[in-house]
């Protein structure tokens, strides 16, 4: 039992009167096939058309695999009418037939530019694309593609439907043959330009399309992927990067044209400002190890240095550096932490220093309420949770006398 599909005849409709033949349940979901239907359902790359049946929302329109019904489904328990008044999205199915006209008119393009057909097409609610059979395109000729198709929309030239048999098809100049079933094929040709067989929505005249931009290009294995947008998604998408450009160029106190060229500088004069803090940072760091050094407790003939700090004095990268430069010396262990949102300890010494830092470094996570961490004998680090300077200490006091205990 299938319906009659009438968008097959005519996409502009957006009202019609149909009878419902059969009901399904799925879970909570209703399905309804009807006698005809204007809906388009998801087939051949294009999503399905949305709207009403008596004023209750179609949330999806499939094809039902052994008969070829268009299933409507409904976001309700059941549809006790048997007669229905459908009312389609016209916003939905204008933006599917701008898409899928712009989709033939580029592929044709690129096929007269560069030679590269079109192996796969995608449409969604977001996203446009079309995959070339060829991974080497020259900047050049896909603006020449681009090119060419908007002067084919510009010219406004009509777009015909027409129905063929198998036999008519094959001798024809189509730019892409589907597998040949009993019947008739659906051809969609743009006058002089290009002839398809195709069975989704499409518009009258090419001037419909209104624009087609290519917005990115992706090399996928040996294809590439073209993502574009038409009518009025490229509208939307030409707002948005307009509105994105002219705060640059505000931001940047400069002209449009100078944009790029601002920001690399920028980047420039970021990494110079980068490597230059870098190295006054390492300075700090030995000075302030140096200090360290200098205030060191003494067991033995071993100089433990146990520091805190805040997240403001120091980062964790930051951290582990101090601890490499103060272990530099001989017969030094640094027991160092690190407090804030999220609180960190490194333990580390000399390789001729006494002590596990392994062994230390566990205790001291169970006061901050982990434990995880771990490390070798020489060093050892792990973090916790956000906690304040006083609890930090408390870890490292903990390992302090650990390693006392180890070292006498």
């Amino acid at each position: 039992m299938s319906s009659d599909r009438l968008y097959y005849q005519n996409a502009y409709t957006t009202r019609f009167e149909a009878s419902v033949v059969e009901r399904l349940r799925d879970d909570k979901q209703t399905a309804v096939i009807l006698n005809q239907t204007y809906f388009y359902p998801t087939s051949g790359g294009q999503p399905y058309d949305i709207g009403t049946l008596n004023n209750i929302p179609v949330c999806n329109v499939t094809i039902r695999e052994k008969d070829a019904a268009v299933l409507h489904w409904l976001d309700i328990a059941d549809l006790w009418q048997d007669e229905v008044s459908g009312h389609i999205n016209w916003a939905r199915r204008f933006d599917h037939m701008q898409q899928h006209t712009g989709q033939h008119i580029l592929s044709q393009a690129f096929i007269q530019v560069a030679k590269a057909e079109t192996v796969g097409f995608h449409l969604s609610d977001n996203t446009l694309t079309i995959d070339l059979h060829t991974s080497k395109l020259s900047p050049k000729q896909v603006e020449d593609a681009e090119y060419l198709a908007n002067q084919i929309i510009w010219q406004n030239r009509p777009i015909h439907i027409r129905n063929v048999s198998s036999v008519q098809a094959k001798k024809l100049p189509l730019r892409k043959l589907p597998p040949m079933h009993e019947g008739k094929l659906r051809l969609i040709e743009i006058e002089q330009f290009d002839l398809t067989a195709c069975g989704g929505t499409h518009v009258q005249n090419t001037g419909e399309v209104g624009v087609i931009k290519i917005v990115k290009l992706e090399r996928q294995n040996n294809q590439l992927r073209v993502s574009f947008a038409c009518g009025q998604r490229a509208l939307h998408d030409y707002r948005l990067k307009n509105s994105i450009v002219n705060q640059l160029s505000a931001e940047l106190t400069t002209g449009i044209d100078e944009i790029v060229p601002s920001v690399q500088r920028a980047k420039e004069e970021n990494k110079d400002a980068r490597r230059r803090l870098k190295k006054q940072q390492g300075q700090l760091l030995f000075f302030e190890a140096k200090s360290l050094i200098e205030q060191a407790k003494t067991i033995g003939k071993t100089a433990v240095v146990t520091r805190v700090f805040n997240p403001d004095e120091i980062d964790p990268g930051q951290l582990r550096v101090l601890g490499s430069r103060l272990t530099q010396n001989d017969q030094v262990i640094a027991l160092l932490g690190l407090a804030g949102k999220k609180s960190q300890l490194l333990f580390c010494r000399s390789k001729d220093a006494p002590g596990e830092m392994n062994q230390l470094i566990k205790p001291a996570l169970n006061i901050l309420g982990s434990a995880a961490g771990g490390g070798s004998a020489i060093m050892a680090q792990g973090g916790g949770p956000g906690t304040d300077r006083a609890r930090v200490q408390q870890a490292i006091d903990k390992a302090e006398r650990l390693l006392i205990g180890q070292i006498r």
